[in-house]
């Protein structure tokens, strides 16, 4: 049976996940997420896209992206097929290295950019053991880029659009979307559904 197409709306941002088959680490040091860094700039050399957050977890990893030239679809295959074949030359791994298709959900309003970019910059303290304190401690995520107010070291990563879709209660500024951030409200595990949380 033929796989469905995905859609692909230029002008929108996608919430995508791609995880470890069984839920194995795809990731087991610094030097796999270094290059895994080097692919997405790889890919935004033939595609430009857009990522506003990112968190790399060690068996999966979040994008916030948009691909405004080419189908989001063909920027992850060109993603996912780079590092898997980096993954197999370095681990002499063979089989899948992924445990499914890519898991992508589009995100339609600013209000659920915000909530999104939330949930995913608050994963690595929000796992069963926290793997920092902080946010800003966890330095394979955007998070610390904004609480560092750092230049975006990537030129697919902008950390400009974000902070401009703030609620009036907060700074629209770098500083005002970490403190957003920190808040662990319970309309971010609303927004990201249950299609999201059944991912880990």
């Amino acid at each position: 049976m033929a796989r469905k197409n995905r859609v692909w709306n230029p002008q929108m941002f996608d919430h995508v996940v791609m995880r470890g088959n069984n839920r194995q680490d795809i990731f087991k040091n610094k030097s796999d997420i270094t290059e895994f860094i080097r692919v997405l700039h790889y890919a935004y050399m033939k595609y430009p896209f857009m990522i506003i957050a990112y968190c790399i977890m060690t068996n999966h990893y979040h994008l916030l992206i948009r691909s405004p030239e080419a189908p989001l679809g063909k920027v992850m295959a060109l993603i996912n097929r780079r590092y898997t074949e980096y993954y197999k030359r370095k681990y002499n791994y063979s089989g899948y290295l992924y445990d499914r298709r890519y898991f992508a959900e589009m995100v339609a309003s600013p209000k659920s950019l915000l909530t999104v970019s939330r949930y995913i910059h608050r994963n690595p303290i929000e796992t069963t053991v926290p793997m920092v304190e902080r946010l800003e401690q966890y330095p394979y995520s955007s998070y610390p880029m904004y609480f560092n107010k750092t230049p975006p070291p990537f030129p697919f990563l902008d950390l400009d659009l974000l902070p401009t879709f703030l609620p009036p209660n907060y700074k629209q500024t770098e500083s005002g979307y970490c403190e957003y951030c920190i808040e662990d409200k319970e309309e971010t595990a609303n927004t990201c559904t249950q299609k999201h949380l059944q991912i880990f």
